[in-house]
């Protein structure tokens, strides 16, 4: 005789950059463990590795969660995590408004905060993808997933990692005549293309990155202690948590 099966709720969601629609599941203790196992690991792959399998196990539309840019794994993951665990996130935030000019007394007061994840949004939808390089050549490029952020931060050569990740984010060039996609390319061909731009072009697909939208909460809050006017800018995954 098999034991009784909870009936789970089902969530709609979209993904803010891919605008693909998804439905998932609340994670159970199953990935409850799975997620405390990562928060106590000091190694980001393995975090990383951890919060996408998650995201696999709830996720029930079919999804190629490998390929998701890393702004949309994020957002997947605080939604997942709002309707697993709950909405409301409370920090502790101490002030550190001066408030003797003289003796530089810190008034040192604890705030607490609560803010609402589902709140959460990209800092801006506005980018642009498309890069013209010249009046009839231009690139196409795609924001990097989270395997090509990893090798940035771990890169011992800043420069080499900058470079690797643009030849990475490139999804195709054209031309007047045609589309060359990246997937069809060889590696060796794309380094060439780029290494090919002056410094004014090569710039132009900077700024891409420069600009890339972000998940971030901005917080108002005034110490009632001293009185300052705090605004805290939350973002990235590991401190919406903390």
């Amino acid at each position: 005789m098999s034991l009784p099966k909870i009936n789970l709720p089902v969530y709609d969601l979209v993904l803010p950059l891919s605008k693909t629609k998804v439905k998932f599941r609340p994670f159970t203790v199953k990935e409850q463990k799975i997620l405390l196992l990562a928060l106590e690991s000091d190694k980001p792959d393995f975090i990383n590795d951890n919060i996408k399998q998650i995201i696999k196990n709830c996720c029930i539309t079919e999804l190629d969660v490998d390929s998701l840019a890393a702004v949309d794994i994020e957002f997947f993951f605080i939604n997942l995590r709002a309707r697993s665990v709950g909405e409301q996130v409370e920090l502790k935030y101490r002030c550190e408004n001066i408030i003797d000019e003289q003796t530089e007394e810190v008034c040192k007061n604890r705030l607490d905060i609560t803010y609402n994840l589902l709140d959460i949004k990209l800092d801006s939808e506005e980018y642009k993808d498309v890069i013209p390089l010249t009046s009839t050549v231009g690139v196409k490029m795609k924001f990097p997933d989270y395997s090509t952020l990893e090798k940035l931060r771990n890169s011992k050569s800043v420069a080499k990692a900058v470079f690797d990740v643009v030849v990475s984010c490139i999804e195709y060039i054209y031309d007047d005549d045609q589309f060359y996609y990246a997937k069809e390319t060889k590696k060796e061909e794309l380094n060439d293309f780029i290494e090919s731009l002056n410094v004014d072009q090569f710039n132009k697909i900077q700024k891409f990155f420069e600009q890339m939208p972000k998940l971030q909460k901005v917080l108002n809050i005034k110490c009632s202690k001293c009185g300052f006017d705090h605004t805290i800018k939350i973002e990235g995954l590991e401190n919406f948590f903390e």
